[in-house]
């Protein structure tokens, strides 16, 4: 089993490896920026006042869902989020999708659960050889940045209430 194992990891840290990108020098934020299909998430970690933390120093690795995964959200939720009022909740669904310290594609597929910045377990498994976070397939990996790296997810991870983790699935 471990030869297995072993052999699996390989294949897919070549497979990642085929799929990195890189940013150069600029930051998390602006990286996701310049993407222009992370306009949702933007505006969002403007909401909820995170933009100069993910600016800061790092190293941070961020798990970053796109303008679709977004929209798969029940309908006003996204809108309902982004209300002053509700910045807390805001807040802990965002640094949910946060990790400290730079955790490559070759690294994660090797873990079976990360602790996010809001101090919450998000669960990593692999299935039929991708990379899921709770429900949330990882899409893109390896987008490395001056403070950090990003790996793209199709849904918006929803942090766990009494240990349950969960993903707004898209599929």
């Amino acid at each position: 089993m471990k030869i297995k194992n072993s052999l699996l990891v390989t294949t897919l840290a070549a497979f990642f490896a085929g799929s990195v990108a890189t940013a150069g020098d600029k930051d998390i934020v602006d990286t996701a920026v310049a993407a222009g299909s992370f306009k949702t998430l933007a505006a969002a970690l403007e909401a909820g006042g995170l933009i100069e933390a993910l600016k800061g120093e790092g190293p941070f690795t961020v798990f970053a869902p796109t303008d679709d995964a977004f929209a798969a959200l029940p309908e006003g939720t996204v809108e309902t989020l982004l209300k002053p009022e509700n910045k807390d909740k805001l807040v802990d669904i965002l640094t949910y999708h946060v990790v400290s310290g730079k955790v490559p594609a070759e690294t994660a597929v090797t873990l079976s659960a990360a602790t996010a910045l809001n101090e919450k377990e998000i669960k990593l498994s692999l299935k039929d050889g991708a990379l899921f976070l709770n429900d949330s397939k990882v899409v893109k990996t390896d987008i490395m940045t001056s403070n950090g790296v990003i790996h793209v997810i199709d849904a918006v991870l929803l942090p766990p209430s009494e240990g349950v983790q969960t993903s707004a699935v898209t599929r």
